[in-house]
């Protein structure tokens, strides 16, 4: 069983940061990609941010090029996407998920964390 544990999420004023952290246990494969999605209420799910466990290559959605950076300690089986220079759009759920996708972007991942609430305030 790989088990996804996320924290670090809270309330935070628009222009400021965030780090999500994602604790990784269980068995998983090298091949796998850590990803982070969000879903606001009404809407869908969407892709954030992804790395490569093994080669530590990351790829992110257009929204977020440039304010976010995920990351992965391997040594500690963690995963972090650190946020800046947030923005009220930013608000929903984070979810932290690990897998083996066809699309990196794409929620088909297999794995996912309880998510962890991120309100940014205007």
């Amino acid at each position: 069983q790989v088990q996804l544990v996320e924290s670090g999420g809270g309330l935070v004023q628009a222009g400021g940061s965030l780090r999500l952290s994602c604790a990784v246990s269980g068995r998983t494969f090298s091949s796998y990609v850590m990803g982070w999605f969000r879903q606001a209420p009404g809407k869908e799910r969407e892709f954030v941010a992804a790395i490569s466990w093994s080669s530590g290559i990351a790829y992110y959605a257009d929204s977020v090029k440039g304010r976010f950076t995920i990351s992965r300690d391997n040594a500690k089986n963690t995963v972090h996407l650190q946020m800046i220079s947030m923005k009220p759009e930013d608000t929903a759920v984070y979810y932290c998920a690990a897998g083996q996708p066809h699309r990196w972007r794409s929620p088909e991942y297999g794995y996912w964390g309880q998510g962890t609430q991120v309100t940014v305030s205007s």
